[in-house]
């Protein structure tokens, strides 16, 4: 008798924990579905609403720098609330949560202080506008043109289309050189001309192929100057002005004239040469 109610109260404790279990299953695929939803249509939504927010900043005519940086910013702020709903969703308590972020958050200030230098980077490059989507720049070992101004870093495309990430608390803190700042640039080059040259004929023929280039402009005036007397060469120094887009097409189809037209005017180029004297015996 004392067997029976043994092995009888035995099932009982063992239905009743398959039953728990059940239950606890059941509750816990209903959360983890749940969650599933909440992933699903959170991120349906914070595309809607991220295009919605391109949408009103296009029509507000902000910078494209502007707009880069706040969609950035909002992106990460929306994540984040989707981030919490998941979580309290699946039955994690968000005030615990919060509690135990806000005792660590003299050690997660720490580990992030460079993420939060970028962020006041990105802030301090909106504000003061150094350089804008668009610009060609120098900055602290990159250079490149400006593609995103992002909340954390700023991505330029290289010359030969590299990617760069560079953080913004970098740009914001160190010297930064703009290409597409001014309307005009300086063009400058340096001719090598044999000694013997006539130097006034020599400028005589960088005048008339100066003036020759319309993209070349007549204010400031350009420049024509004997700069040094070389080892092997008399070098004159061409400084004239062009409009930023014509720079490098102004700047490579005058080495290229200058080549053509001074072989054509029978002005020499010099080369390297040693002359050596010979002591008679």
């Amino acid at each position: 008798m004392r067997n029976i109610l043994l092995a009888t109260g035995a099932n009982v404790n063992v239905d009743q924990v398959i039953e728990k279990l059940l239950d606890f299953g059941i509750e816990a695929g209903k959360n983890i579905i749940g969650a599933i939803i909440i992933y699903i249509v959170g991120r349906f939504i914070i595309k809607q609403i991220g295009r919605l927010l391109m949408t009103i900043l296009e029509k507000r005519k902000l910078e494209i720098s502007v707009q880069t940086f706040l969609r950035s910013l909002l992106n990460i702020l929306l994540n984040l609330v989707l981030a919490f709903a998941i979580i309290s969703k699946l039955g994690v308590e968000t005030t615990s949560l919060a509690a135990l972020l806000a005792s660590a958050g003299v050690a997660i200030g720490m580990a992030l202080s460079g993420n939060l230098s970028n962020f006041a980077g990105g802030l301090v490059i909106l504000v003061f506008k150094p350089f804008k989507v668009g610009d060609f720049i120098d900055g602290p070992g990159v250079s490149g043109t400006v593609k995103e101004i992002q909340i954390f870093h700023t991505i330029l495309a290289t010359i030969d289309n590299k990617i760069i990430y560079v953080p913004n608390g970098s740009l914001s803190s160190n010297a930064i050189t703009n290409y597409n700042r001014q309307e005009t640039r300086r063009a400058e080059w340096v001719f090598g001309v044999e000694y013997g040259e006539d130097f006034d004929r020599v400028k005589a023929v960088l005048e008339r192929i100066i003036s020759e280039d319309e993209r070349i402009l007549k204010e400031p005036a350009p420049f024509i100057g004997l700069d040094a007397l070389a080892d092997s060469s008399v070098n004159i120094k061409v400084r004239a002005w062009t409009k930023i887009g014509d720079y490098w097409d102004v700047y490579f189809d005058m080495n290229k004239k200058v080549y053509a037209t001074f072989n054509k005017e029978g002005i020499g180029f010099p080369f390297p040469q040693l002359t050596i004297h010979r002591a008679e015996n």
